[in-house]
């Protein structure tokens, strides 16, 4: 019995050293993760717990107001209903999340990717699920806020443009920050849903325009419904900019396109200023301050003219007989020729295997300098062209700012395309064919400009050769009306060319616009005295028995573009006007027009009856 008793106390001993093997060690997991939860994800529970108590509601900051040179409001802000959701208190009531989605129009899949879309969300930070609701929709959800855990309204400001398309892409437009953007700017005022400037003005001054946003502290039940404030930190309004632009001035300039699609650029040729920047067709930014819908944005990306592309600093064109202007002070500086140099224009001009034609059929006779900038004969500038060389007047296109971005402030400028010997090597491998300079001597072939970069070459005949930086913004003002900072005019180069070649051509661009023939007087005013140029630029090649009178029975997309650059007063230049109309025929009937119109209107002039044109004959004024 004895030894019995002595055997199990035996194995009960064995037993309990198992036993508290087995508690240390469960005691020792507990202990390492108590650690771990405490010490390793201490802070991430302990803010998910704070979360489920408290909870930060965002208070956008206003953002600065844009307005024209005067002080007229283009650009300013409004209350906006919007929803958001908060997943974590929504997950648990999929009832709730059908109601919202019958209310708001959305489907259970989209409101699903944009919760998905917010990869670097924060735990129980609100998602938008829908911006500018209108009255119905929010006294129906705030009606059934109580039974709809996780939903959110709130006042929000939002973009608004007092009139709507004009001057869009000088504005630009603001919409949602993604995350890309979040990444390259590294700014922790940014979250996934807040407002960013995408385009224009908007984009360039975004830290100008932007304010600093507050926030409430609340306390929320365990449904997420909001049950006290704790404390807050008030929102500060973004700077206001006062653009170069003038509001008459710039509707006076779109209304004068009408149906037309084109640019037109205006600026004071001595301080930089940008008067009016037109680009059509134009786009309503309202669009994408409200989130852009998918079908909208699909419209703007498949219109055959390019709404949302900026043609005044993106669009490139073939400059058409506004370039005979660089290839005449080409002529005169190398000394190819003089003001006093005759040619003679028969309408065709043979070179090669190949007859280069005049637009005036029959030709313009005889002539010199002046009257074949005035008239615009193409004969007249084949033989320059042919004389000067492709690389001087490459230089003298160079000379004159084209080939180069101007340094506007505003994104995507476009350089162009002047092309040389050592260019065409370099881009083909081939070399240059005489034959060429003929087309390029009149603006043609490889040749592509810029309206703005047309404007800055007028502008500098206008000056003496003097490049001022296109400006757009002329100072930044706080909401208490204190100035932090102002653009003044700056000149960033000078032409080097000579005030002789320049008095010339300046004289030519007068006649152009006021003497018998010339090729611009649909821009003439008896008030002031005008001085341009018009141009004309193939879209594709005419054939050899084309007639002027052909070009309206063309189909729209083959028709030529028509140009006009224009400064006034002749005497002491106020305005330069660059203005292109695709596919408008012939600069001065299509385009210089539109240029008498903005000049009357910057003068203040009253409006004179508009310049008759005559059906297609021998005599009529084309290019």
């Amino acid at each position: 019995m004895m030894e019995l008793n002595t055997q199990r106390m035996e194995d009960f001993k064995e037993r309990y050293r198992y036993l508290k093997l087995f508690a240390g060690a469960a005691f020792l997991l507990l202990f390492v993760y108590l650690w771990y939860l405490q010490v390793i994800r201490g802070s991430d529970l302990r803010q998910l717990s704070e979360n489920n108590r408290i909870r930060i509601r965002e208070m956008v900051a206003d953002r600065g107001m844009l307005m024209d040179r005067k002080g007229r409001i283009l650009a300013h802000n409004r209350p906006s209903f919007e929803v958001f959701i908060v997943p974590e208190d929504i997950r648990s009531n999929p009832e709730a999340l059908e109601k919202i989605s019958k209310i708001l129009n959305l489907s259970q899949e989209e409101i699903g990717e944009k919760v998905k879309g917010l990869k670097r969300r924060p735990a129980f930070r609100p998602i938008k699920l829908k911006s500018d609701i209108d009255w119905d929709k929010l006294v129906i959800l705030e009606s059934n806020r109580i039974h709809l855990p996780g939903l959110l309204v709130d006042v929000r400001p939002t973009r608004a443009y007092h009139y709507g398309s004009l001057a869009s892409h000088l504005i630009g437009y603001i919409g949602e920050v993604d995350e890309n953007e979040l990444k390259q700017t590294k700014d922790r005022a940014y979250r996934m849903g807040s407002m960013i400037g995408k385009y224009g003005v908007e984009y360039e001054w975004e830290t100008q325009l932007r304010g600093v946003d507050g926030g409430r502290q609340i306390e929320v039940d365990a449904l997420g419904r909001e049950i006290k404030p704790l404390r807050s930190v008030d929102s500060f309004p973004g700077n206001n900019l006062f653009l170069t632009i003038d509001f008459n001035l710039q509707k006076v300039a779109e209304e004068a396109y009408q149906d037309k699609n084109g640019a037109l650029v205006a600026m004071d040729p001595k301080t930089g200023g940008i008067l009016a920047m037109v680009s059509k067709p134009s786009f309503d930014p309202s669009m994408f301050a409200r989130n852009i819908t998918a079908e909208e944005w699909r419209a703007l990306l498949e219109h055959p003219f390019h709404p949302l592309q900026n043609k005044g600093i993106q669009g490139q064109y073939p400059p058409g007989s506004v370039f005979k202007i660089v290839t005449a002070i080409a002529g005169l500086e190398t000394e190819a020729i003089t003001p006093q140099t005759q040619m003679t224009c028969t309408g065709v001009f043979p070179y090669g295997n190949r007859n280069f034609r005049c637009w005036k059929e029959k030709g313009h006779g005889t002539l010199s300098l002046h009257r074949a900038i005035v008239e615009s004969c193409d004969i007249f500038f084949y033989q320059v062209g042919l004389k000067v060389g492709v690389d001087a007047i490459a230089h003298y296109a160079g000379e004159l700012g084209l080939g180069r971005k101007t340094g506007i402030p505003l994104p995507h400028e476009k350089a162009g395309i002047v092309p040389s010997t050592p260019w065409k090597k370099k881009r083909f491998g081939v070399s240059w064919y005489s034959g060429e300079t003929l087309s390029f001597a009149v603006g043609q072939g490889y040749l592509n400009t810029t309206p703005l970069q047309l404007l800055m070459l007028i502008s500098a005949v206008a000056n003496g050769g003097r490049f001022y930086l296109p400006r757009v913004v002329e100072r930044v003002e706080d909401i208490y009306g204190k100035k932090l900072k102002e653009y003044p005019s700056e000149e960033i180069g000078r032409a080097d060319i000579s005030g002789k070649t320049l008095r010339i051509i300046q004289e030519a661009l007068l006649g152009a616009v006021n003497e018998q023939g010339g090729t611009g007087g649909g821009s003439a005013l008896k008030q002031v005295k005008v001085a341009g140029k018009t141009g004309t630029a193939q879209v594709v090649r005419m054939a050899a028995d084309f007639k002027k009178g052909d070009m309206n029975r063309m189909p729209l997309k083959f028709r030529d573009h028509a140009w006009f650059t224009a400064y006034a007063p002749f005497e002491d230049p106020q305005i330069a006007v660059a203005v292109l109309v695709e596919h408008g025929g012939y600069g001065g009937v299509a385009a210089a027009p539109i240029a008498k119109k903005v000049i009357e209107k910057y003068f203040d002039l009253e409006a004179s009856p508009p310049v008759k044109v005559e059906e297609a004959s021998e005599d009529s004024v084309y290019d």
